[in-house]
């Protein structure tokens, strides 16, 4: 058996039983409709059995479903990627006392980054400027942070959230307790 067809085995349960719910169908009904027996429809749904040809197309036209579009491999717009956990990057050469986490995905880097910051107390990350017309926008998760943007400072608190230039240079520091943020940086 070749990779794609036990992709398909392994997608066909899921599908059809994802099919007969949202159809509002219980396994009696599609039963009656398409001739194959409760008990197979059950198996069929649960992985236990591979139906034929013959069932798939019976059980397809009870479901009122494309027969192809069962098959077919999931398309990216039905595909959501996690990056768990254990599996995300961090950055430890940058700042003084902050742990760095990131979590956009490594093809936005320079364009669209996300991370995760969480300061030990007095720790800060002092950063140079970014590319042209750069932006940050820094939401505070816990704790007190202060953040320098060129000549212009303020103080967060947990909730605040804060949006500043980046392409001068800019800081964030805790002021004194840990803290946690959320930052976004947004290239041009």
């Amino acid at each position: 058996m070749t990779d794609d067809t036990d992709d398909i085995l392994n997608r066909l349960p899921a599908r059809l039983k994802a099919a007969r719910r949202s159809r509002g169908l219980s396994l009696e009904a599609v039963a009656n409709l398409s001739g194959v027996s409760r008990s197979m429809v059950s198996q069929i749904e649960r992985g236990e059995s591979s139906p034929t040809i013959a069932t798939l197309w019976n059980l397809t036209r009870a479901l009122q479903v494309d027969f192809a579009g069962l098959l077919d491999a999931p398309s990216e717009d039905d595909r959501i990627d996690v990056l768990r956990e254990g599996a995300i990057p961090h950055i430890d050469n940058i700042g003084r006392g902050v742990r760095i986490r990131i979590l956009s995905p490594p093809e936005e880097a320079g364009r669209h980054e996300v991370y995760d910051l969480r300061f030990d107390p007095g720790g800060a990350l002092v950063s140079q400027p970014h590319s042209r017309a750069a932006r940050e926008q820094l939401i505070m998760v816990e704790g007190v942070l202060t953040v320098t943007s060129g000549g212009a400072s303020e103080r967060l608190n947990t909730g605040d959230t804060a949006s500043y230039r980046a392409d001068v240079a800019h800081a964030i520091e805790a002021a004194g307790d840990k803290a946690r943020a959320l930052l976004i940086v947004k290239h041009a």
